[in-house]
Parts: C-alpha cells; sequence; structure tokens
C-alpha cells in the first residue's frame, strides 16, 4: 500500500538506487507515476506492504518500507529489484551499481566510478569535509541523519 514517505517511521527499511545522470522533469513524472502504481500493489505472501518514495536531486530514488505491519520477503525484494531494472531499462540509466560514489561539488552532485573517486582522493580532488551520500544506510532514521555527511564520517574516509 502506497504511504506518504514521511509519514513512515524512522524504523522503516530503506533501499536507494542512485542514478548515474539527473533525470528530467519529465522523467521524474513519470518515474513518480511508475512508483506509485508498484507501491500500491507491492505485497509479501499476499499482504499489503506499506511503502513510500522520494526522489531526491532528480538522482536518487529511495522506497522506504513500514515492517511493522508486514516486513519484506525474498520474493518482495525480488519483485522490487525487478521494478527497478525495468527502470534502468525503460530510461537507459544504471540505478544498481553500487561500485560507483556520489558526492557534492557545490550544489551540484557528481557521479564518479569508486576507481575515480580515490584517485580524486589521492589527489587532494576531495577532502574529509565533501559531503557524500552513503547509500549503506539501513533504515529511514538513519536516511534523515546520515545520508548526506563528510567523507570523513562515512565509508568513504578509507579512501582519504
Amino acid at each position: 500500500m502506497l504511504v506518504e514517505f514521511n509519514t513512515l517511521p524512522d524504523t522503516s527499511r530503506v533501499w536507494i538506487y542512485q542514478c548515474n545522470r539527473s533525470f528530467s522533469e519529465k522523467e521524474i513524472a513519470e518515474i513518480g507515476t511508475d512508483l506509485n502504481t508498484f507501491l500500491t500493489s507491492w505485497t509479501a505472501h499476499g499482504n499489503d506492504l506499506n511503502a513510500g518514495y522520494e526522489i531526491k536531486y532528480k538522482r536518487f530514488i529511495v522506497i522506504a518500507l513500514d515492517q511493522t505491519t508486514q516486513g519484506a520477503t525474498g520474493c518482495s525484494i525480488d519483485a522490487s529489484v525487478h521494478f527497478i531494472q525495468a527502470l534502468e531499462k525503460k530510461y537507459d540509466v544504471l540505478l544498481l551499481d553500487k561500485m560507483n560514489v556520489s558526492y557534492k561539488q557545490g550544489e551540484f552532485v557528481a557521479y564518479k566510478s569508486l576507481i575515480d573517486f580515490k584517485a580524486m582522493a589521492k589527489q587532494k580532488a576531495i577532502s574529509k569535509n565533501t559531503i557524500v551520500f552513503n547509500n549503506l544506510v539501513a533504515n529511514k532514521g538513519e536516511y534523515l541523519e546520515h545520508w548526506e555527511v563528510p567523507a570523513s564520517e562515512s565509508w568513504h574516509a578509507r579512501f582519504l
């Protein structure tokens, strides 16, 4: 069952999919419609899942699931991955590649391969104060508090 993202509890599980490019306004509207349709019918063992989403910086799709009433199962997670794969195909983008890093350069969100990010750290092109997106956060509370953090406060620190 689709619910407003901001009404979900902080304990809700989150999945963050970063895109290798910014979505256009038209694409964001279409993706929103697709997400509404998918999350409205998303179930686990026939039970509705209370889930919501937001699209941040025209680049990140964040799906949150309130697991207090019904948790995700292998099949429901598979269904969400297939949905994301369909978006990748439809918009010719990468959303599931975890070997890339997004970070802020002023108000701009940059996207680099992990290899390029390591090289930039070595060249001091990024610093411990560079704001990175920690897509490994597990729940909505962590997402709200620890998703956008200085590189020194995330797993990215090992490269600095």
